[in-house]
């Protein structure tokens, strides 16, 4: 087994950050839902696309770090690594924004996980070679088959099209299942995914940790 992980919006929750920034600038009135499609939505039917898509470049890169995992992400995370399962996370973003301050965005991305403790022995353990990001779809998808993945787990329908028959999909959908191919799976919550993987709370107590 090999899971793949996506990072925006399936390992890190930016729902509140993108309302409270937007809310900062005066950009949505208080009532606007505090989820990232309703600020967006917003914008867009007031005609302010160019202020979303520079809202996008502050709360994926200079304020990051102010964003929150998802609830379980990392204590699912550290199961799997003491039940032996190997893990990468593959995702995809533009290296810079297409508006606003320039930002090393892959750079951002890593910090966030750096304060997460992805990469500290007393926390998850991750090594720096086990997380790719790419800039574009097709390259996501092309590392995923590459690295061998034998799972995939991803919020965005179009990704796990991608990719081939022989791997399982996995759709993290915490707003409620949506309709899927037949052969995909659907993950709700983190806490989840160990039972989606077939991994018990005993497997982490017998298993050596394993990051290979």
């Amino acid at each position: 087994m090999l899971l793949g992980l996506d990072f925006d919006n399936t390992l890190i929750s930016y729902d509140r950050l993108f309302h409270q920034i937007a809310l900062e600038r005066e950009w949505i009135p208080a009532d606007v839902a505090i989820e990232k499609v309703a600020v967006r939505n917003h914008l867009r039917a007031i005609g302010r696309e160019d202020d979303w898509t520079l809202l996008q470049g502050i709360v994926y890169g200079s304020r990051i770090l102010e964003a929150e995992p998802y609830d379980g992400m990392v204590d699912t995370l550290a199961q799997l690594r003491m039940s032996g399962v190997p893990m990468r996370i593959v995702s995809h973003k533009t290296r810079t924004p297409y508006l606003g301050e320039p930002c090393d965005l892959h750079a951002a991305a890593r910090s966030w996980l750096t304060q997460q403790g992805f990469h500290r022995e007393d926390g998850l353990g991750w090594r720096e070679d086990q997380v790719f990001f790419e800039l574009t779809k097709q390259d996501k998808a092309a590392r995923i088959d590459a690295l061998g993945c034998t799972h995939y787990v991803d919020d965005l329908p179009e990704i796990l099209e991608m990719l081939p028959a022989h791997m399982t999909r996995i759709l993290f959908a915490p707003n409620g299942a949506q309709e899927v191919p037949a052969d995909w799976v659907v993950m709700q919550s983190w806490d989840q995914l160990p039972g989606l993987l077939g991994v018990t709370h005993r497997d982490a107590l017998l298993s050596p940790t394993s990051l290979s």
